[in-house]
């Protein structure tokens, strides 16, 4: 049995549409990133309460902080972005989450190889801290960023070798950087794996799709998921555009072909939804 979640910023800026559409879809859970055009690191104290009063209000939990952690550059002032790091934790009390995303920095103008042991020092210093807090990290293998592909994904993982640091498994984003998420993502990546992001892509074309409609193995990966005892959470981030033929349209319309994909897939391998 797994748990439906979901970037609702993707939906649209405002609390009161991402509630309702959330509330339409039956998706109990959001995997907070931002809310009334603002990041959520970058929320005010009374912002925070609002938006969790709203949420609780509206029986729905946070999954995950979407947090752009990591999500710069290697060689910038990592003491600045550690403190905000401690903000990432900081929503993580606030809003009764169990995980924050982050990512493993960009390397502009340098090989990945090159930056390993300062990617590795920062994880382990995150990582301490998380474990501090109870929390536990996710990382998201996004595009440009040192742990990208699968095997530097695996490296960052085995490295670091804690239970607070784990996988948000993004297929569609293994695509983008050549790898097929079934063949090579999955077999190095499932024993780390906590979590999935949930979208789609098609490897030829790079059009972004609702789960099962592309090339991520996503039937195949969710049943070898479940199988191994996952019962965690899938969330879903739709990254459709507005003028795609078949998916397109307001935020909701597409976050709404997003969360209908996933269920059909969820349906077709048997997996049920908790």
């Amino acid at each position: 049995m797994v748990k439906l979640s979901g970037f609702a910023d993707e939906i649209a800026a405002d609390a009161k549409t991402q509630i309702a559409t959330l509330n339409e879809t039956g998706v109990r859970h959001l995997e907070l990133r931002g809310v009334e055009g603002k990041g959520v690191l970058d929320l005010t104290t009374a912002e925070v309460a609002s938006f969790k009063g709203q949420l609780q209000a509206a029986g729905i939990g946070v999954s995950s902080i979407g947090s752009p952690i990591g999500k710069v550059q290697i060689r910038a002032d990592l003491e600045e972005h550690f403190a905000r790091f401690e903000i990432a934790l900081q929503r993580a009390r606030e809003f009764a989450a169990p995980y924050v995303r982050v990512f493993s920095f960009y390397h502009e103008n340098e090989e990945a190889a090159a930056c390993r042991d300062e990617v590795l020092a920062f994880f382990a210093r995150m990582v301490e801290r998380a474990e501090a807090e109870g929390l536990v990290l996710l990382h998201e293998n996004e595009s440009g960023i040192f742990g990208d592909v699968p095997e530097r994904c695996a490296d960052l993982l085995q490295s670091i070798d804690s239970p607070y640091l784990r996988v948000a498994f993004d297929p569609s984003n293994f695509i983008s950087c050549g790898a097929d998420p079934l063949q090579e993502g999955w077999p190095l990546l499932r024993e780390y794996t906590d979590y999935f992001h949930i979208k789609d892509q098609v490897a030829e074309t790079r059009r972004v799709v609702p789960a099962g409609c592309g090339d991520g193995g996503l039937p195949q990966i969710l049943a070898q998921a479940v199988e191994l005892g996952f019962a965690g959470f899938l969330s879903i981030e739709p990254h459709l555009k507005a003028d795609d033929p078949e998916y397109g349209g307001s935020g909701a319309a597409r976050f709404t072909h997003a969360v209908d994909g996933l269920r059909r897939v969820l349906s077709g391998v048997g997996i049920a939804e908790g």
